[in-house]
């Protein structure tokens, strides 16, 4: 057995049990997510203890995966613009912007331009496209003018933060825009616009599926080119606490029931007849969610697997090095603000549908909430470091703070004081990281 994983042993011969190092040193975990997760555990406990056990209820924890979605998706893409060496401060008022674009597109340009009733079945397909291929040209428009017009990212994006607030209100002078398309609401969650208990576990078998999947794969690429594998009883380790953290999840969110006077009436609807208990239909993991763990499964894909992600990593390590290694930072730099500005669309859609309306306050302060998630989960302003599941993390983390001193009644200056405090706090722990690393 190596020594990796074998302690020295005692004096009488007989050999040591694992140290905790060694055992974290066979796992090859992280160990700062492994304390972002920590954090998040006490987060819940002191929460769940103030509120008389009202935060670790299904309810709460279905909502608050909810609510994470939105600022979990920006944030995946914060992490590569951050990486980068830049940043995006208009991510807030350009979700409110997209997000109002959409809605006019459901509830005045179809109708008035067209005729077309916003009841019709693709007028959300519609809606969905305009808003990606609007997020996709804001975003290559922003980060042109910072890549090969040479303004610093922050004005740039500052400058953005007050145009795309201020055309809210050319659009309709502020004017709430309700109601949308039903199929369009289902990507803001609710009961309606969840997968059910089934599909719920079927979701999360092919979750655990992947999961298992994923160590072989590695294990079999390390064995091919020479490098060294987690032994076995490790790969297993992760492998079941991995599943076994789906599993709960997904029971989790099947315990959320429909709330019974919705039960009711979709038992009159069906023609159900309904059990002296009232009907129990489980909600299921929310559409957001799923949309969210797609967006973080495609964005961990790009930023891990191609060389786009590669070449952002690159130039977040050292600019002037990879323009000498033959990469295009410019192109690249552009790239990653274009790809914000699709990931902000994907999120207007679930935070407009959920509300089902465009109000002219959307989004407001999510460029705080973003920046925080992606640096809380481990992204460095310094550049080059940053990781998509620690952002995703980050953003439960950040919606954990706000969802529990909503528990507590507190009010929304304190939240955003507490919010700003550890924003600070985790800027100072990666610059004092940074330093004991130097």
């Amino acid at each position: 057995m190596s020594e990796a994983t074998t302690a020295p042993p005692t004096a009488t011969g007989e050999p040591r049990g694992r140290s905790w190092r060694s055992v974290l040193q066979a796992l090859e975990l992280d160990t700062r997510m492994l304390g972002m997760i920590g954090a998040l555990a006490v987060i819940w406990l002191f929460f769940n203890l103030l509120s008389g056990g009202a935060f670790l209820t299904p309810r709460n924890l279905w909502n608050l995966s909810v609510q994470s979605a939105s600022i979990a998706i920006m944030a995946t893409g914060m992490v590569l613009i951050i990486v980068s060496r830049n940043i995006d401060l208009s991510v807030g008022s350009m979700l409110g912007f997209l997000g109002y674009t959409m809605a006019m597109v459901q509830v005045n340009w179809l109708p008035n331009v067209l005729g077309v009733s916003y009841h019709e079945w693709y007028i959300w397909v519609i809606a969905i496209a305009v808003g990606l291929a609007l997020g996709a040209v804001i975003g290559t428009f922003t980060g042109f003018i910072i890549s090969y017009g040479g303004v610093p990212s922050f004005i740039v994006t500052l400058g953005g933060l007050l145009v795309w607030r201020g055309l809210i209100f050319r659009y309709a002078q502020g004017q709430t825009l309700a109601p949308l398309n039903e199929t369009f609401q289902l990507f803001g969650g609710g009961p309606k616009g969840s997968l059910g208990d089934v599909f719920s576990w079927i979701l999360g078998l092919l979750a655990c599926a992947g999961i298992v999947y994923t160590l072989i794969a590695g294990r079999r690429r390390k064995r091919r080119y020479g490098f060294p594998a987690r032994p076995l009883w490790a790969e297993a380790a992760v492998g079941v606490v991995g599943c076994a953290a789906v599993l709960a999840a997904v029971w989790i969110a099947n315990s959320y029931t429909w709330p019974e006077a919705l039960a009711t009436q979709y038992a009159q609807a069906h023609g159900i007849t309904e059990p002296p208990g009232g009907l129990i239909i489980p909600t299921g993991i929310a559409i957001p969610v799923v949309v969210m763990l797609g967006v973080g499964l495609v964005m961990t894909y790009i930023a891990t697997r191609r060389r786009f992600g590669r070449y952002v990593y690159a130039i977040g390590g050292n600019p002037d090095a990879a323009e000498l290694g033959g990469i295009n930072v410019r192109r690249t730099i552009m790239m990653t603000f274009t790809l914000m500005g699709i990931l902000a669309a994907i999120s207007a859609v679930v935070q407009t549908a959920r509300l089902n309306a465009a109000v002219t306050g959307l989004g407001t302060q999510n460029e705080l909430d973003v920046i925080a998630a992606a640096v809380i989960g481990g992204t460095s302003f310094a550049g080059g470091i940053g990781t998509i599941p620690g952002a995703i993390l980050g953003a439960v983390v950040m919606q954990s703070l706000r969802s529990g001193m909503l528990l507590l009644n507190v009010d929304s200056p304190t939240q955003d004081i507490v919010v700003g405090v550890v924003l600070v706090a985790a800027v100072g722990f990666d610059s004092y990281l940074r330093r004991r690393a130097g």
